[in-house]
């Protein structure tokens, strides 16, 4: 009896030590869940869930650290405070809370041991190679295990894994002492070309506070010496099946693939496919919805009022003699998440990993009058969220914790959201989880980097772009493609979009027209809020406050990326005392959320007329002196009350309002008009009115850029 209070007194003692040696700093503002951030097990949670194993660990936790001039080389000494691993060091909740810029270089070291049990790695780690994951580092790192340089990588928003292997320490040498990982970082924020979306060294407006170094999780798997590298999984709603692509490293001869598809809708009517190839080989698995009503098929898509996701396993059989015909539920280990399978699959596989997937379809289509729209599943559906610039008072780039990284989308879907647009920047992957999970919409952003193109709202700078070196060009298309091939499966997603308002925007038509290529089962918005080229799939404008709609053409669908930005700050719950920032300033919460009402009645007939896809809020919460949010920083605070705007949003999504246009405008073409400055005769409004002694002019209601317009 007295082992289990020995292993508690050693427990509680670990986590004194811990406490003694982080203290999270105290940022202007923190949100009620850093209370909850301990040292010791910081975002415990999977950080992978699209290709979920049995075993890992997490290397989360306290780190020693340093900042160095960025010329000098590995340092030899530390200093005396920790950091806590994933927080950025420039945030509160890193227990550091200092800058690094671009003439420092931060430095990372930890010891750790493989998994032990009684003295010894515990057998799913022995005879396996070891790879080490960094959800995240902003943004150029350099890893090396016992001295001995194991990789690089260039990239702040985007997953990458080095074999660790041969640069471990063997059982017998960690007798002698653990393994130590050290990691260089190099970030120089708005100094560079680099992707950084809206950090800068002096932060201001709608800039925001840089991050520098790891800010996702850092983590251990062990894989056999041939294993499963990559699931990529493509819905093809129209005909009912998914695309799949399973990537192995060192492919055996006569190894086989098994994958078995499973999906229980609440409406009923449970599927369970299976199929099996050689490996490296991409097949179709359909779901062969025979004799099922269309209510019942409907069950198996997915949207944001039935995001019903489809359970997949793969496995890696290497027994060429193992007879796979009808590959089902049965031959695949079951987690209730990562842990031991509740049970083992009668064929031995070397390698398997549980995923998901979702039927949906995003396109452009004809509505009933003929007007373009993006369609879901085939049907319009009216996209409405916010702007999302995913920062925390007390975390920066990392949610104190996932209960966190889910309040945000939970609570916009609560205010009716069925959208949100994740702004110039990237997030962990749980965050598109939670979104897949909750039926949550997303635009993704590229994060914008290097130097801005001219840029006004009205398209003045419209088809003209800045240049980048090639330097800069060919690390954007990289970083570019590394995000798309990280998230791509993730079905929440539904359009890419890799320039906002010029930032950093570059080889527009060749960026957007790749895009499309390399993944045309989502939108692309090639340039949201412009410079517009004639190019992608939305003609997208931004307006402060707006609203205000383009108009649709045959082959694009009309979109508002940005509008609204009503700013209240509330005291107690700013960044700073005084000198906060909003596009229009509002004094208390009433009038704040009248002017809100206001601009959805304005938006309302649009959808009608001229025929707007989509409308894009600005923003979920305030971000340090920019006020703008639904809620407050530290997300404490509804600034407009949940009830009131879910009640009004329901009126977007019903059919969109007929509206009949009287006399042209100007907005897209100027016109003549025919006037009177004295009482009309009777019958003036008539069609057949002689109106020949009037007076013309040119026609109001047009757009600063419409040429010969009155505004």
């Amino acid at each position: 009896m007295k082992f289990p209070v020995l292993v508690s007194l050693i427990v509680a003692w670990s986590m004194l030590i811990s406490a003694a040696e982080w203290q999270p700093k105290q940022a202007p503002l923190m949100t009620k869940w850093a209370k909850d951030v301990k040292p010791e097990n910081p975002l415990p949670e999977y950080p992978r869930p699209q290709m979920v194993r049995e075993h890992w660990q997490n290397l989360n936790g306290l780190w020693e650290y340093a900042i160095r001039p960025k010329g000098e080389g590995k340092p030899n000494s530390w200093e005396s405070e920790k950091i806590l691993v994933p927080f950025p060091v420039e945030s509160a909740l890193s227990g550091v809370m200092k800058r690094v810029g671009p003439d420092n270089r931060l430095w990372y070291r930890r010891t750790f041991s493989l998994p032990k049990q009684d003295g010894k790695i515990i057998p799913a780690w022995t005879d396996k190679n070891i790879l080490l994951h960094f959800g995240a580092v902003d943004w150029e790192t350099t890893v090396w295990l016992n001295g001995k340089e194991v990789g690089s990588h260039k990239g702040g928003y985007d997953p990458f894994t080095f074999d660790i292997t041969a640069a471990l320490k063997s059982a017998a040498l960690e007798a002698d002492g653990p393994n130590e990982l050290i990691v260089s970082v190099y970030d120089p924020s708005d100094a560079g070309f680099q992707p950084r979306g809206k950090q800068v060294r002096n932060a201001h407006g709608i800039w925001y506070t840089p991050t520098t170094g790891i800010w996702q999780t850092v983590w251990l798997e062990p894989v056999p010496k041939t294993y499963i590298r990559g699931v990529t999984i493509t819905p093809d709603f129209d005909n009912q099946q998914f695309a799949i692509n399973v990537d192995v490293v060192n492919p055996k001869p006569g190894w086989k693939i098994g994958v078995h598809l499973s999906s229980q809708p609440k409406s009923g009517g449970v599927v369970h496919r299976g199929w099996h190839t050689e490996l490296n080989h991409p097949f179709i698995i359909a779901l062969n919805f025979r004799g099922e009503s269309e209510t019942r098929i409907a069950g198996h898509f997915w949207s944001p009022a039935n995001p019903h996701l489809i359970d997949i396993h793969v496995g890696l059989v290497p027994d060429p003699k193992a007879d796979l015909l009808g590959f089902g539920q049965e031959w695949m280990p079951k987690l209730t998440g990562p842990g031991a399978p509740e049970k083992k699959p009668p064929v031995a596989m070397a390698d398997w990993v549980k995923s998901y997937a979702a039927l949906r379809k995003i396109s452009l289509g004809k509505d009933e009058q003929g007007v373009t729209r993006m369609m879901l599943n085939n049907k319009p559906l009216f996209q409405f969220g916010p702007l999302d610039q995913g920062f925390w008072p007390d975390g920066l780039y990392t949610a104190p914790t996932d209960e966190a990284l889910k309040f945000d989308i939970e609570i916009t879907k609560q205010y009716g959201f069925n959208m949100i647009r994740k702004h110039v920047k990237v997030e962990p992957a749980r965050w598109y989880y939670h979104c897949d999970k909750l039926g949550m919409l997303v635009w993704q952003d590229m994060p914008s980097g290097d130097k801005h193109a001219q840029w006004d709202p009205f398209g003045k700078h419209d088809n003209t772009e800045a240049t980048r070196s090639p330097e800069s060009s060919e690390n954007f298309r990289r970083e570019w493609k590394a995000i798309i091939d990280a998230l791509r499966n993730h079905p929440c997603i539904v359009m890419w979009v890799p320039f906002n308002e010029g930032w950093g925007q570059a080889d527009t038509v060749a960026v957007t027209k790749w895009t499309k290529e390399y993944d045309p089962t989502r939108l692309v918005n090639c340039a949201s809020g412009g410079n517009d080229f004639p190019v992608g799939d939305v003609i997208d404008v931004h307006r402060y406050p707006g609203p205000f709609a383009p108009k649709p053409t045959a082959d694009r669908a009309a979109v508002l990326g940005e509008y609204g930005g009503l700013g209240l700050p509330l005291k107690g719950h700013t960044w700073q005392g005084e000198k906060n920032w909003g596009y229009r300033s509002f004094t208390d919460q009433t009038s704040l959320t009248n002017a809100y009402l206001d601009l959805l009645d304005k938006l309302h007939p649009m959808i009608g007329s001229p025929g707007l896809s989509a409308a894009i809020y600005t923003q979920t919460t305030d971000v340090e002196i920019e006020v703008n949010g639904l809620l407050t920083y530290d997300r404490a605070v509804q600034k407009i009350p949940l009830d009131v705007a879910a009640k009004a949003h329901k009126a977007l999504y019903q059919p969109p309002p007929q509206v009949k246009t009287l006399v042209e405008s100007s907005r897209e073409t100027a016109q003549t008009w025919q006037y009177t400055t004295d009482k009309p005769a009777d019958g003036w409004e008539k069609s057949a009115f002689d109106a020949s002694t009037w007076k013309t002019g040119p026609g109001g209601f047009g757009e600063k850029t419409t040429p010969g317009s009155v505004v």
